[in-house]
């Protein structure tokens, strides 16, 4: 069932999204080389609890960290790590969710280490421009495929593969809400939307095939074949007219 999200709803998940935004903003001066993913999750963690929020991803069905830290061929859910430290030519995802008075925020995005290859650079703003084509789709009365037809496309023209084993989601009081959103699919299928819906839409995109594995720790995926993995997500809000989005200034 989708969960229609009151105004004062809305609201709690406007200043959560904010401080997600802003951490997110703020991490492009921290990544560089030399840093450690769990330097970064140090950083998500104080910044969430500095605004007497919560870190909507500590704990969560077992996760034990504060945020995801992805690199190079990991797609999601990478584990940080004090001795996993970026490289010059490195790219890392970053994903985040900031829970305040029960309400959660979630996004996430794909930064350059230094110098990147052009592959590399052109991944990431795919990942990016991709979330776009579908929010021109977030609109009431529009099929929820309709969003995640235009992610496929936009990837693919770039000659890139969409993850078809992580898809975006609803989110509200929880992490993953109703419905699923693919970032791939026929338009014209799915539910209508309709005002107060809210999604974390989040396009997962490769280099190679589509294809992910989940490593032995059990949670960090990675693409089969090696190649590299960008992602970019927003809290996405359904009004009247144009979407909101609440993590991103």
């Amino acid at each position: 069932m989708i969960i229609i999200k009151s105004e004062s709803e809305i609201q709690l998940m406007r200043e959560s999204g904010r401080v997600t935004a802003a951490i997110l903003r703020d991490l492009r001066d921290l990544i560089r080389p030399g840093v450690s993913t769990k330097d970064i999750d140090d950083f998500v963690e104080g910044r969430i609890l500095e605004k007497g929020m919560f870190p909507s991803f500590r704990g969560y069905n077992g996760y034990p960290a504060n945020a995801c830290v992805s690199v190079n061929e990991e797609v999601v859910h990478g584990i940080p790590s004090p001795t996993r430290l970026l490289s010059e030519g490195d790219i890392v995802s970053v994903d985040i969710g900031c829970t305040w008075k029960g309400y959660v925020s979630d996004a996430a995005r794909t930064y350059a280490v230094g110098r990147v290859s052009e592959l590399a650079d052109r991944l990431i703003r795919t990942a990016e421009a991709s979330f776009f084509a579908g929010l021109e789709h977030c609109r009431a009365g529009r099929r929820l495929y309709d969003i995640s037809s235009a992610i496929q496309a936009r990837a693919e023209s770039e000659g890139f593969s969409v993850v078809q084993d992580y898809v975006g989601h609803g989110v509200g009081r929880l992490m993953h809400e109703d419905p699923q959103i693919p970032n791939f699919g026929k338009a014209g299928r799915g539910p209508r939307l309709a005002k107060g819906m809210v999604f974390a839409i989040e396009p997962m995109i490769n280099t190679g095939g589509w294809e992910v594995e989940v490593l032995r720790d059990n949670w960090t995926a990675v693409t089969a074949d090696g190649g590299l993995s960008a992602h970019y997500e927003n809290t996405v809000v359904i009004t009247d007219d144009e979407p909101e989005l609440l993590t991103l200034l």
